[in-house]
């Protein structure tokens, strides 16, 4: 198996509630274009789809091993690293890269864990809940009197950044010298430690959910930046859990 295989084998490309099933067949079709073959599609409009096989060309191999989901959640749970693509700045502010850097961490991190880069609805892309669930938000520079991009095409723009820097892995023949000494938490592991953590706040009062004032984004804003591996969102368990242990004693 080549270097670039190896590369490309834990990225997966996640549509968001696909309204056209053309988009997701020419989607698969530039995945096979960049050598990508895992495809997940959260809550598609209309999937399976003749239509959508059409489109895919030589690439129904994707569409048969497609992933459904419900929801976004589920489609990176097991994902250590997530980028979502957006257009535009939202109301708090987060980690923003370009494709070359996006190419560039989607490949690295993809060589130990499975990452993935998400790409929104066809009218609205990604919701803000969607977009806090991401480390990083990838934006593609375009002109701004017509900017908005057809699926098909943003999934061909950066899945040509990552097979364009896969190559470049592989001629340069360098092995990383920096290897952590444990896996990094995925989404999952994070969302449940982050649900912990409210838990207690809410039990010492520095919470209110009925008046959250974006508290919950920006600490998962916090870690997200962080990027905690397994034995630390271990130990924040563990710190959070005897918290709440000895508060329940008095």
């Amino acid at each position: 198996m080549g270097l670039i295989k190896l590369h490309l084998n834990s990225i997966r490309i996640v549509l968001v509630n696909t309204s056209h099933p053309g988009n997701i067949g020419a989607s698969a079709r530039a995945m096979k274009n960049m050598g990508l073959s895992k495809l997940y599609l959260v809550a598609p409009k209309d999937y399976p789809s003749g239509v959508a096989v059409g489109r895919a060309s030589s690439a129904l191999d994707i569409l048969d091993n497609a992933v459904l989901c419900e929801d976004l959640k589920e489609a990176i749970a097991d994902c250590s690293l997530v980028i979502g693509t957006s257009a535009r700045s939202r109301r708090i502010p987060w980690p923003v890269v370009d494709p070359e850097k996006c190419a560039q961490l989607i490949v690295e991190e993809g060589q130990q864990q499975n990452v993935a880069l998400v790409f929104g609805r066809e009218d609205r892309g990604l919701s803000n809940e969607e977009l806090q669930l991401c480390h990083y938000h990838v934006q593609i520079a375009a002109n701004p009197e017509y900017s908005s991009l057809n699926l098909a095409a943003a999934v061909m723009v950066l899945s040509h950044e990552i097979y364009k820097f896969s190559q470049q892995l592989e001629q340069a023949k360098q092995e990383s010298g920096d290897v952590w000494d444990n896996e990094l938490a995925t989404v999952a592991e994070v969302e449940t430690y982050l649900e912990h953590l409210e838990q207690l706040m809410i039990q010492i009062d520095f919470h209110d959910p009925e008046n959250p004032r974006h508290l919950m984004p920006r600490l998962r804003r916090l870690y997200n930046r962080i990027r905690p591996d397994k034995m630390e969102i271990n130990i924040l368990h563990g710190i959070v859990s005897e918290t709440r242990r000895m508060l329940n004693k008095k």
